[in-house]
């Protein structure tokens, strides 16, 4: 009976001293995890940088940007140039759909040629490739 008991006793022990090293090893992959989170979240901005992300949705909402244009405006805001740069790399815009929209708002208002437009679309910034598409989606 004390065979069984000993054994009963450390038995428990050990599972006990197994289970706080699970607990233990526990936290570290949380704060694995949040590092990882924390590199892809851009919450650790800078003033900056979270007024001139604000500032680019906000620009996205009502009118459509190209990259560059994007970049642009906000400097023309008096982001510095970090700062635009950090807004137009996390602001989730499609740039694609970006100068579809674009597209649409100058056939709206006047007519353009299939080159034209794709030239206009350049010069506001968007890539040959994203003007080019632009133009294929509004029937050009």
């Amino acid at each position: 009976m004390k065979k069984i008991l000993f054994l009963l006793v450390t038995g428990v022990l050990f599972l006990t001293a197994c289970t706080d090293e699970v607990v233990e090893q526990q936290p570290n992959q949380q704060e694995e995890q949040q590092i990882k989170e924390d590199e892809q979240n851009p919450s650790n901005m800078t003033k900056g940088q979270e007024n001139a992300l604000a500032s680019a949705k906000n620009y996205l909402e009502f009118s459509p940007f190209s990259y560059d244009g994007l970049v642009k405006q906000l400097e023309f805001e008096q982001y510095s140039h970090e700062d635009a740069v950090f807004a137009a790399d996390n602001c989730g815009a499609d740039w694609n759909e970006q100068a579809v929209k674009a597209a649409q708002n100058y056939l709206d208002t006047m007519s353009f040629s299939r080159d034209a437009l794709i030239d206009q679309l350049k010069f506001e910034g968007f890539t040959d490739q994203q003007a080019t598409y632009g133009v294929d989606k509004v029937g050009l």
